[in-house]
């Protein structure tokens, strides 16, 4: 049994319980889980009342206008499964359209990359294929807190104001969203009624209710009207997937990401190579560990933005990536003594976001994650509906040669993965970290924290954390002395600005792992949240 250890300055304790637990970013929808749990449901109807919960409490980073991705494990089963519930571009779609615009991008908040939102026909398929109660159930909570108000809790507060002047750019967005023209503070109550009046639609029809008839009509209308591309048509023809989840075993754990299109395959190929590299002789946050996991991120990052797409659509060559040999191939090209001046991809041999996760006493377990991509999407509220629309087309690529290049009714590049790792073929952690492309570099920390690293659960979330960013440079949380980030400096590593442990720019994540029947729950110190068990 792993013992609490508090080398880190948060003072959290983990969460144990038997019967069931809930761990997720905002306590509100961490209670709401656990209350499914509690009238007789499952770890599916916990996840689907936890996520819609946090539609109305955490607006800002998911809702019912995004996407949705989840691992599954049911003891039933005995396997992982993943649900793909990402949206597509819409027909209308017109990569040379923007390319004879001088674009060499979608701008990142235009509502041209505004693609079908796939959250609620991914709720429903997890719901109805695994969870015990009624589709109804499971949105009452979501529904009264968006009707009778909540108060919201500081860190959504904080995020809320930093997102006044983009809300403030939508007449719809400023009505729903910043009430009184500003947006709410710590401990106001905020409604939604809009939203409110939406879900339980949702509640009553199902997805249909969303993809069809006036909500569907009033996205259409709204995203057409600023110039976007979706229309009714393409919310008629969404739906989910179920997938083959990808794995690799890293010491005596087969750690499971959901498959391309998201980035989770990145996660996995550092985790190779830093097998290939061993850490167990090094000490967490010594220059040698650290420069070594930013180095081995940094050609996950090279082949996963190099290869990642719509596998529908694009050939994503996992099983080399993911191949033994490869690891050893790439491996070699770190050196101990410098870092590389680019990482570029390899040639494989052939072959704002929340985060939740339910386990429940029969081992019963749902690793989801739910977005909108960048705070409040695009900033574009639907008429009449309180639906904020996500900008995750801004991760397509214009480059016509990329297996990630623009077409209708391709699912773009995905940064939200959800995670889950197994030992002996048993459930061991369901597990996950939020913040765009810092989610397979939590995902790699975490598990070297546990398994290299010795930390315990709450302790492996709490220690603070490196970021490699999208100019290539590298940032650190405080906590790492300043001779490891002057050595980082002489071995070539281009430090960014450094931050406060526990900055929310470095992800939020939530673990839940099983020992001996034992759930022990840890959360973020970054968020809000907790993990919740009874």
């Amino acid at each position: 049994m792993r013992r609490p250890q508090y080398h880190f300055p948060s003072r959290r304790s983990p969460v144990l319980a038997t019967h069931g637990m809930v761990a997720t970013s905002q306590p509100l929808a961490s209670m709401a889980g656990l209350r499914m749990l509690q009238a007789g449901g499952n770890a599916a109807d916990a996840a689907v009342a936890t996520a819609a919960t946090l539609n109305v409490v955490e607006p800002m980073s998911t809702g019912i206008g995004g996407d949705a991705f989840a691992l599954v494990r049911f003891a039933a089963e005995g396997r992982v499964r993943a649900l793909n519930g990402s949206g597509r571009a819409p027909a209308a779609a017109n990569l040379e359209a923007l390319r004879a615009q001088g674009l060499q991008q979608i701008p990142l908040f235009s509502p041209l990359t505004i693609t079908v939102p796939g959250t609620v026909d991914a709720w429903y398929q997890l719901q109805t294929t695994y969870g015990a109660l009624a589709w109804s159930d499971v949105l009452a909570p979501a529904i009264a807190y968006a009707e009778e108000g909540f108060p919201v809790s500081p860190i959504i507060a904080r995020r809320w104001s930093e997102l006044v002047g983009k809300m403030s750019g939508d007449a719809e967005a400023a009505r729903v969203y910043l009430p009184a023209g500003r947006s709410p503070r710590a401990g106001e109550i905020f409604r939604n009624p809009d939203l409110a009046a939406t879900l339980r639609g949702i509640a009553q029809g199902g997805p249909s209710a969303f993809y069809e008839g006036p909500v569907a009509r009033a996205i259409a209308d709204t995203v057409q009207a600023k110039g976007g591309w979706v229309g009714v048509d393409d919310l008629r023809r969404h739906h989910s997937t179920w997938e083959e989840p990808i794995s690799t075993v890293y010491k005596d754990v087969t750690v499971y990401e959901h498959p391309p299109n998201g980035q989770g395959l990145a996660a996995l190929i550092a985790l190779n190579l830093a097998a290939q590299i061993g850490l167990d002789d090094k000490a967490w946050g010594s220059l040698e560990a650290t420069h070594l996991l930013v180095e081995a991120m940094r050609m996950g990052f090279a082949d996963g933005h190099r290869y990642i797409a719509d596998p529908a659509m694009a050939r994503v060559p996992v099983a080399g990536l993911l191949s033994p040999a490869y690891a050893a191939e790439r491996a070699r090209l770190i050196s101990p003594d410098r870092a590389l001046a680019h990482a570029e991809p390899g040639i494989p041999p052939a072959s704002d976001t929340v985060y939740l996760s339910a386990v429940d006493g029969a081992g019963n377990a749902v690793s989801f994650i739910n977005s909108l991509f960048h705070g409040f999407g695009t900033g574009i509220v639907a008429q009449g509906t309180g639906v904020a629309l996500q900008n995750r087309g801004a991760l397509f690529s214009l480059d016509p040669a990329h297996p990630n290049a623009l077409a209708p009714g391709k699912r773009p590049y995905h940064t939200i993965i959800p995670a889950m790792a197994c030992r002996d073929g048993r459930l061991w952690l369901s597990f996950g970290v939020m913040g765009g492309f810092m989610q397979p570099q939590g995902h790699v920390q975490v598990v070297t924290n546990l398994l290299n690293f010795g930390m315990s659960y709450q302790e492996a979330l709490d220690a603070p954390r490196w970021c490699v960013m999208e100019d290539d440079s590298l940032s650190m949380e405080a906590g790492f002395s300043d001779g490891t980030r002057a050595a980082l400096a002489r071995l070539g590593h281009r430090l960014a600005g450094g931050a406060p442990t526990f900055s929310s720019a470095f992800g939020g994540g939530q673990i839940i792992a099983v020992e001996d029947g034992i759930l022990w729950g840890a959360s973020e110190p970054r968020k809000d949240g907790c993990a919740i068990g009874w």
